[in-house]
């Protein structure tokens, strides 16, 4: 990059929120992937009229711009494939408002999601999504992503509580979309069409988010089940009999036998799958649901069946979900992380098709996630020293994909598509398809500068 358009950049955001040097720059050439590309820049914007001069520059000299909140992703949405400068928006970290009459919060996207739902829990309110790295992933990550979590059976994921957001559109322009209101229909949901666009079609400099009543009691259980089979088919088995958890997990041996010593309670040894399920709502509400879940599983043959006697046993049983992915690392040194959906009366079938996946490419495949919603994190775990477990990742993902379309399924839940599914795009949508979300693109970003390389496969910088 020209040192004149570096200067010009630090006249913008001052010279101390500015990266060039290479050892600066490498902390943001990565996210949680395995992928990583190298920036000329970093820079750290303080307001969205910094964010639009850049944005300007950008179109001026034609310069690749990659946001960035935390690097938590899994789909390389984050890495810099194209090089150029990488916005990171930490700096934009306000919550601006939270408003109990209104239902409504309004925050900067790099605020931390456990810290604006510790802020509205301390108003009696709640913001339901949380994807296990709400302790450090940013809302403007979420919103970027369309992130899910745990309690989505009940309460829905992030785009069900984005009312508005404030955008820098790729050209400079400054757009509000959405509104402060539940309701609100003029024009297009240009709301709707930036969620989970993966930073592709602009920068969010500010969101409004729907809350809702923190809920009176929740209770959690656990029940351990002696096949992979048994456990997936008391998923829907509970979904379909109106038990209505508000989140239902699912562990397999592997995954359970990462984090069994975290685990509050001791779990047999021969347990294959855990089912994780919370229930929140009115005290009387939750006791007798709670109740009902623990007696169907049972009688689906669970043993044992344990209930939290505590918030503390809960909150243990949660944290011990949350590690899950790193956990894994215990078995294998490298890991495919992919997150998939399919419906809920086929969930036996993915796991039983993932099975067989691994034993014909022989690698080890765990999976664990929001089976109440049918998303469920299948991993891949292989050693990249081994030929024949690094050479296996690649045809293994595309069988993943295949039994998953071949399920009615589709290919990412809350993961977004970025970098590593780009090149899966056309098993599930049309040429056509592909065509007009292309051609959005280009009206939104007429010089390719935000984001290239991301969702769409040949792509700048690919």
């Amino acid at each position: 990059m020209r040192y004149s358009i570096i200067k010009e950049i630090t006249a913008v955001v001052g010279p101390e929120h500015l990266l060039t040097a290479p050892e600066d720059c490498w902390t943001y050439a990565f996210d949680a992937t395995d992928q990583a590309r190298m920036p000329e820049a970093v820079v750290f914007p303080g307001s969205a009229a910094e964010i639009s001069q850049i944005l300007r520059l950008a179109n001026e000299h034609r310069f690749p711009v990659t946001p960035r909140g935390a690097g938590s992703g899994r789909s390389g949405g984050a890495v810099p494939v194209a090089g150029g400068v990488v916005l990171v928006l930490t700096r934009l970290n306000r919550i601006l408002e939270i408003a109990p009459a209104d239902l409504v919060a309004v925050v900067e996207p790099g605020v931390i999601l456990g810290r604006l739902k510790a802020a509205v829990a301390a108003q009696g309110l709640y913001y339901p999504p949380d994807p296990s790295s709400a302790d450090f992933c940013t809302i403007g990550g979420n919103v970027a992503e369309c992130a899910g979590g745990a309690v989505a059976v009940q309460y829905g994921v992030t785009r069900d509580y984005v009312l508005g957001i404030t955008v820098v559109l790729p050209t400079g322009e400054i757009i509000d979309a959405g509104s402060r209101t539940m309701k609100g229909v003029v024009g297009y949901d240009l709301t709707r069409l930036f969620l989970g666009s993966e930073g592709t079609l602009g920068v969010i400099s500010r969101i409004i988010l729907k809350l809702v009543p923190s809920p009176a009691a929740r209770q959690t259980l656990a029940a351990g089940f002696e096949t992979l089979t048994a456990a997936a088919r008391a998923v829907s088995q509970i979904l379909t009999a109106g038990l209505a958890p508000t989140a239902l997990e699912f562990l397999d041996r592997v995954t359970l036998g990462c984090v069994r010593e975290m685990l509050p309670f001791q779990v047999p040894g021969e347990a294959a799958a855990l089912l994780l399920v919370a229930v929140d709502g009115h005290p009387h509400d939750v006791e007798e649901r709670a109740a009902g879940i623990a007696r169907f599983c049972q009688e689906q043959g669970a043993r044992p069946v344990l209930r939290a006697r505590s918030v503390t046993e809960a909150e243990d049983l949660w944290k011990a979900r949350q590690v899950i992915s790193p956990a894994l690392l215990k078995v294998k040194p490298q890991k495919v992380s992919e997150d998939v959906v399919v419906p809920l009366s086929v969930i036996p079938d993915l796991i039983e098709g993932l099975q067989k996946i691994s034993r014909r490419r022989g690698l080890l495949i765990p999976c664990y996630g929001h089976a109440g919603d049918g998303n469920l994190h299948v991993n891949l775990l292989y050693d990249r020293k081994i030929d024949r477990e690094r050479q296996a990742v690649r045809p293994t993902v595309e069988d993943i994909f295949a039994l998953v379309r071949e399920l009615r399924g589709t290919l990412s839940g809350e993961h977004g598509i970025g970098l590593t599914k780009a090149p899966y795009l056309g098993m599930e949508l049309s040429q056509a398809a592909i065509a007009l979300q292309q051609r959005l693109k280009r009206a939104f970003d007429p010089h390719d500068i935000m984001n290239p390389g991301k969702i769409f496969p040949g792509s700048r910088g690919r």
